[in-house]
């Protein structure tokens, strides 16, 4: 289903304004002879056997050269030759992505006795730990020594379990700082929509989710970095985290290795709650890479196929269920042209296609099954140029995505509400039918950029490294949904032991599990439904509702109602609310972005001074083609200011200050675009037949438009930290956040709103003019309500803020052994977690930022956290590694289940705004409980043999929650419990200790 356009690679190879290329690094190289003069005249040369780059400079009149371009990896050489000096060489040369030490080496004076010029001095470096001193971005370097030494899972997503402050995540999408991690929908914690994804300088962040959107084979990865905080212009940054991938290149050598890794049920200790059963899994892969042309062309390429099986158990009981086949495939591949020691040519290629026949989650019912298909292709070309001073780059990518669902039970969904005074419902009992629906998704990404460094240095005002850049990015969405079932609707059903319920009863949430509230807007809208019907249905209608026949349908009138009729339901439950297909049709959506940016880094002696601004426009289009929505320019500057106080680049202390854009993702676009898709009709069941009150989708009512005046939402960010080496080995560093995020969207429903004929004390649910929460039309832009169901807007009064101190001592490796450990405290307020998602905040007035009790410890959010890992390399081959975490427990509220969503829990309260308006949330309902705190231990035991030459076998033996403590990690937080848990029970638990067993042949 993925289709494919045609890559431009046109993107000016001449581009003269171009920009350093994420993917590399470089030295500062000051050389000194005898009492620390200058040597000029040097030739430097640097060189890596991981690397294909091979750089050679000249130190310039101060003895300083600079190096870019260098590939990340931590087994450089830097060789010195110059007249009268005695050769030099220093080996175990860390380069980093994206940054640039500065470091200083002595060479021996042959005018000296004893000296001579064959003599060649090798030094290893004065320290291994080191404190970048120009920099004020906080995150974590992980590079191959680091992950492959270390107990986790194999994949890039779960390397990031190992940064300080990053919480834990099942799904692979961990929150960081003020990262949202709690979603209404299921009332789940542990994914973050936050994070920006980048693989190999493709970024594969899915622009509908948020979530990370492509795979790869972890065996490629040379080097991951992962921003935390203090994020340079050159990125677009945000509330959450930004993890960089750099794969493996070729060289002059070939090389490659062959590994298995499995897994199965036997090797797992019992599980002590039912979550999991049988299972057996297995991850294979190939790699190899080496020349096509020495010294000038290179390859590299790997191939993996990973299968899971996966038996499922009913919660509690331990019942089978059902069996699910998970199957990935895992393709990559990269070519380097060295045309010159000055130009290159990068081209790579990488794809993940994913079938999952079914839900591995035990309250995803047999009969609510669904099975995936997922993942897509990438390409992307670049091309970079060193001039003196100055490196360019150039580039375009395409990035191919899909996720699709198709419902293994093809019957209608029927979601059953059960009054909370009978006996509590099960979830079996609820979730009748089939899943409902077919979804066919794609999400696919078109980049072209353009980026630039230019290094100058000055005789007496220090250095400046300055950086600009230009990119369009184009995403597009297509869905295709499918409704299935004989008359193509998805119901929401009232129990038949209930049948006799009046409509204001329904309405009433705190009396239901799992109903469907209609709020007082929909009354209106019913009215207009039966106006607009045929003659017979319509006066049907009246002399069903209009008891005391006076023409109109009051409020009071649809409040007495009582749904009885069970005619025609597809389970004989009682006929309330369904949602209906009445067109089907694919469609595609996109949203056009633009970014600049511009940055210096300026240094004098020991102070460096960083200043940039990031600028973005975006524009939406809808499904015909036309501008739905425009987010015009907008400057994101950031500034940090870096001092070394001592002088001798072992310490800093550090400030910066900035703003990250959050531009609206294309689920947004989706909402409010989809005007040449599917049409669907909501409709209510009155008497003994169905009245349509609202139509969603079609192009003479949109779902929802952007309103005029909706604004990007953004983050601000405060730091502030201090960074320093204890002795050779040791680096420390303690830093303080504070964040604030603002303009968050929401879509509004203006009938509860804005509506200039409501009456203060007349209408239930509704902001009448001249209370406190009323919005007029002008506030959205608007002379008058629009044609749609929603307007999306800037949420009003919504806010989230946040603060914390992360302390990390990192360990480097020498003396056979490397580690980290890492303390974060948090706190995390706000009064919404939306997070550009059309939630029900503009639904409510209970949930109204600006209502009472709303603003509260933010849900999802975990206060402590403590991490640590380290690895012991013995000679004889052996080597053991632990790592463990630990965290206080994840904050919830206090929720009841409305509209499908696990919203605060409501209590009346003498808080009047006009109107009949007495149910707000209750006090101490958000973010007023904590789940249990728990942690996770795991081990791995490791044995490389080695063979001739370059060729090694290893064995690796990981032992995931070695003590075997199956703590809780999470607690229901459904008031009324969901008929398998009660409230505060735990319904998620640490996995039971397992062993993973894994060879690699490599050479």
């Amino acid at each position: 289903m993925i289709r494919r356009s045609a890559i431009s690679v046109a993107v000016g190879m001449c581009f003269m304004g171009a920009a350093l290329a994420a993917e590399t690094g470089g030295l500062r190289i000051n050389i000194t002879g005898a009492g620390g003069k200058p040597v000029a005249g040097a030739t430097v040369r640097v060189s890596s056997p991981s690397s294909l780059v091979t750089k050679t400079a000249v130190t310039e009149a101060d003895g300083s050269v600079r190096i870019a371009g260098l590939d990340p990896a931590t087994d450089y050489k830097v060789e010195v030759v110059a007249p009268g000096y005695s050769n030099f060489a220093a080996n175990g040369v860390a380069v980093v992505s994206n940054q640039n030490p500065s470091l200083t080496y002595s060479v021996a004076d042959t005018s000296v006795a004893g000296a001579t010029n064959a003599q060649q001095v090798v030094v290893t470096g004065s320290r291994l730990a080191q404190v970048d001193t120009t920099s004020a971005t906080v995150g974590t370097i992980l590079n191959l020594g680091v992950v492959e030494s270390l107990p986790t899972g194999r994949s890039f997503q779960s390397y990031l379990q190992l940064v300080p402050g990053v919480k834990p995540s099942s799904g692979g999408n961990p929150s960081s700082k003020s990262g949202v991690n709690y979603s209404d929908i299921g009332g789940a914690t542990g994914s973050s929509t936050d994070n920006v994804y980048i693989l190999d300088g493709i970024d594969v962040t899915d622009h509908q989710t948020g979530t990370f959107g492509s795979n790869i084979n972890s065996e490629i990865i040379q080097e991951q970095q992962i921003l935390t905080g203090g994020i340079p212009a050159e990125y677009a940054g945000g509330s959450g985290l930004v993890s960089k991938v750099i794969t493996k290149s070729g060289s002059n050598e070939y090389h490659g290795s062959v590994n298995y890794y499995f897994q199965n049920d036997s090797l797992v200790a019992d599980n002590k709650h039912n979550t999991a059963s049988g299972f057996s899994t297995y991850d294979a892969a190939v790699t190899l890479g080496g020349p096509i042309i020495k010294d000038n062309l290179w390859f590299f390429g790997s191939f993996q196929k990973k299968g899971r099986e996966t038996d499922v158990v009913q919660a509690q009981t331990g019942d089978f269920m059902r069996t699910v086949k998970r199957d990935d495939r895992l393709g990559f591949l990269k070519l380097t042209w060295q045309a010159t020691e000055n130009d290159r040519l990068v081209a790579s290629f990488f794809n993940d296609p994913t079938e999952t026949d079914g839900s591995t989650t035990p309250t995803v019912l047999n009969n609510r099954d669904t099975r995936r298909k997922q993942g897509g292709n990438n390409y992307r070309v670049e091309y970079s140029r060193d001039m003196e001073n100055l490196r360019v780059s150039a580039y375009a990518f395409r990035h191919e995505g899909e996720v699709s669902d198709f419902a293994a039970n093809k019957s209608a969904l029927n979601s059953v509400a059960f009054s909370k005074n009978r006996a509590t419902a099960t979830l079996a009992d609820r979730t009748l039918g089939g899943a409902g629906s077919d979804l066919i998704t794609e999400r696919n990404r078109d980049e072209v950029g353009i980026n630039a460094e230019y290094f100058l240095e000055t005789a007496n005002a220090g250095t400046h490294t300055f950086k600009g850049g230009f990119l369009v990015s184009k995403n597009e969405y297509f869905e295709d949904s499918l409704v299935t079932g004989a008359d193509k609707a998805r119901y929401t059903s009232i129990a038949a032991a209930d049948a006799g319920v009046t409509f204001a009863e329904y309405n009433t949430s705190s009396l239901w599990t799992g109903s469907r509230q209609m709020s007082a807007a929909d009354y209106p809208r019913i009215t207009a439904g039966i106006n607009a019907s045929s003659a017979a249905d319509r006066a049907y209608f009246y002399n069903l509702l209009d008891t005391d026949r006076n023409g109109t349908i009051s409020n009071a009138e649809y409040n007495a109602y009582r749904f009885v009729s069970t005619a025609g339901n597809p389970n004989g439950q009682v006929n309330q609310y369904r949602i209906r297909e009445v067109q089907a049709a694919p469609y595609s959506v996109e949203a056009t972005g633009k970014a600049a940016y511009i940055q210096d880094t300026w240094t004098k002696d020991r102070l460096t001074v960083g200043a940039g601004v990031r600028a973005e426009e975006w524009v939406h289009k809808d499904s015909k083609g036309n501008q739905s929505a425009k987010f015009k320019w907008k400057l994101a500057p950031r500034l940090n200011v870096v001092y070394d106080p001592t002088g001798d680049g072992r310490s800093k202390i550090w400030g910066f200050l900035g703003r990250y854009y959050d531009p609206v993702r294309t689920n947004m676009s989706d909402f409010a675009g989809n005007l040449t898709g599917p049409v669907l009709s909501e409709e209510v069941f009155l008497g003994d037949r169905w009245v349509n009150f609202r139509t969603r989708g079609g192009e003479k009512q949109p779902d929802a438009v952007f309103s005029p005046s909706t604004k990007t939402p953004f983050t601000d960010e405060f730091m502030l930290g201090y960074a320093t080496n204890l002795g050779r080995d040791y680096t420390v560093s303690v830093a303080y956040t504070k964040r604030q995020t603002r303009d968050i969207i929401e879509d509004y429903d203006l009938a509860v709103y804005s509506d200039p004929s409501a009456k203060p004390g007349a209408d239930v649910g509704v902001a009448a003019p001249g209370t406190p929460f009323y919005l007029p039309y002008s506030y959205f832009g608007y002379s008058s309500a629009p044609n749609s169901n929603y307007v999306l807007g800037t949420l009003k009064g919504g806010k989230r803020d946040y603060q914390g101190v992360e302390v990390s001592l990192t360990k480097a490796k020498r003396d056979n052994w490397q580690g980290s450990a890492s303390y974060t405290w948090n706190e995390a307020k706000g009064n919404t977690n939306s997070d550009s998602n059309a939630d029900v905040q503009g639904d409510f007035l209970f949930l109204d930022p600006r209502a009472p009790n709303v603003y509260g410890p933010q849900p999802g959010n975990i206060k402590h956290q403590f991490k640590a890992y380290g690895t012991y390399f013995f000679n004889n081959g052996i080597e053991l590694a632990g790592v463990y975490n630990w965290n206080s427990g994840a904050v919830y509220s206090r929720t009841a289940l409305n509209s499908g969503r696990n919203l605060p829990e409501v209590v009346d309260l003498p808080y009047n705004v006009g109107g009949s308006i007495d149910t707000w949330v209750k006090p101490g309902a958000v973010g007023s409980q904590t789940a249990p705190s728990y942690y996770t231990f795991d081990v791995r035991l490791k044995y490389t043999y080695k063979l001739s030459g370059s060729q090694k076998v290893e064995f690796f033996f990981d032992i995931f929650n070695i003590l075997d403590k199956q703590s809780a990690t999470a607690a229901q937080n459904l008031v009324a419990g969901n008929g398998v848990y009660k409230f505060g029970e735990a319904i998620s638990w640490n996995e039971p200790r397992r062993l993973y067993v894994g060879a690699r042949y490599s050479f």
